[in-house]
């Protein structure tokens, strides 16, 4: 994981529109997420997952919409996670701390978290 915004609620949905989730830019810029980066939305009222990329909305509006088929997976009003990845070199895993933004009922940032470094585990 390298950034996670942590329970955003879903403002709109449009079955009609091409695909994707359209992001209030204030949380994409906080946490470094690029349109069109392949983000996971994990749906914390019906544990509906599914991938996607991202789009920018309107600048301060909150908004965290599901388009195309990906609107069949919630609706106004649930709980979301949005997840994005990267590829890093074991070293890198080893000292990474991902971002991760905690965000209100109307999707403005609350605190920003750089979580733990991964922690390994081995058999003794």
């Amino acid at each position: 994981m390298r950034a996670k915004v942590h329970g955003a609620t879903v403002t709109q949905v449009n079955l009609n529109y091409v695909g994707s989730l359209t992001l209030d830019p204030v949380i994409m810029e906080s946490l470094d997420l690029l349109v069109n980066e392949k983000v996971h939305v994990l749906n914390m009222n019906n544990g509906a997952r599914l991938e996607t990329y991202l789009i920018a909305g309107e600048r301060g509006s909150g908004v965290v919409g599901l388009n195309g088929a990906a609107a069949r997976l919630a609706h106004p009003g649930d709980k979301v996670l949005v997840v994005a990845y990267a590829w890093m070199t074991d070293q890198e895993a080893r000292s990474h701390k991902a971002r991760v933004a905690i965000v209100d009922e109307n999707n403005r940032i609350e605190e920003i978290r750089e979580d733990q470094e991964a922690t390994v585990f081995r058999k003794s």
